[in-house]
């Protein structure tokens, strides 16, 4: 039983609790002294909600830097080259070569590759700086049980699917892969520093655990 006025925050909303033989007004005067709080903690946990919130796959879409965003196919006899990806205005197009061999999800997949490894290589560049190390080698792979991993040898291997979540994401793993070349462990050095780094990781941390199948999902293409 409540002793005290007090403001709960569920995901109904906001509650205000009022002892029992207290006056609902004495709640309503509380909400008016924390309203900065409340507010701050609503919307606090609308965001968390939306993190865990699951997201069907748009048919004729995928994600890409958190984002669903349609994939538009272009068959063109104009075009005797490889099959080319490009981003613009706000859609994936792949300009296709009726002749060409190559999958279209093959095609997909080689350029969401190079566009990870590109956002990789920028992130990586000021965090190194920061720790003094250098990686020996940095590879984008399709590991099966990893997002990314930093080996004994001082290799950084992350996993190409990390394009497709915000970029607030993959910064938060390449901020963890690249703090094992100084701190191999996780200790509590290790957290403080990444937690220095990026002060996402906890946001990060939990959209993986949301939203892992969706990184997952096979790359159809219409």
């Amino acid at each position: 039983m409540a002793k005290k006025v007090r403001l709960k925050v569920t995901l109904g909303g906001l509650e205000i609790v009022v002892p029992e033989g207290r006056q609902p007004e004495e709640g309503f005067a509380f909400l008016r002294d924390n309203e900065k709080w409340a507010a701050m903690e609503l919307e606090r946990s609308q965001r968390r909600q939306a993190i865990r919130k699951p997201v069907k796959k748009p048919s004729g879409q995928i994600l890409f830097r958190g984002e669903y965003v349609p994939v538009r196919v272009v068959r063109t006899d104009t075009w005797h080259g490889a099959n080319r990806v490009s981003f613009e205005d706000g859609a994936v197009t792949i300009l296709c070569n009726p002749r060409s061999q190559t999958p279209l999800a093959r095609s997909l997949e080689n350029w969401l590759r190079k566009q990870a490894r590109e956002q990789i290589a920028g992130f990586l560049a000021p965090i190194t700086k920061r720790i003094k190390r250098e990686p020996n080698r940095v590879y984008v792979m399709g590991q099966r049980t990893k997002w990314g991993n930093c080996s004994a040898l001082g290799n950084l291997s992350f996993n190409w699917r990390l394009i497709m979540a915000p970029d607030f994401v993959l910064h938060y793993l390449v901020v963890h892969e690249a703090v094992h070349l100084a701190v191999p462990d996780h200790s509590q050095k290790f957290w403080l520093t990444v937690q220095s780094i990026c002060r996402e990781t906890e946001q990060a941390r939990r959209w993986l655990v949301a939203n892992q199948r969706r990184l997952t999902e096979p790359l159809l293409v219409m």
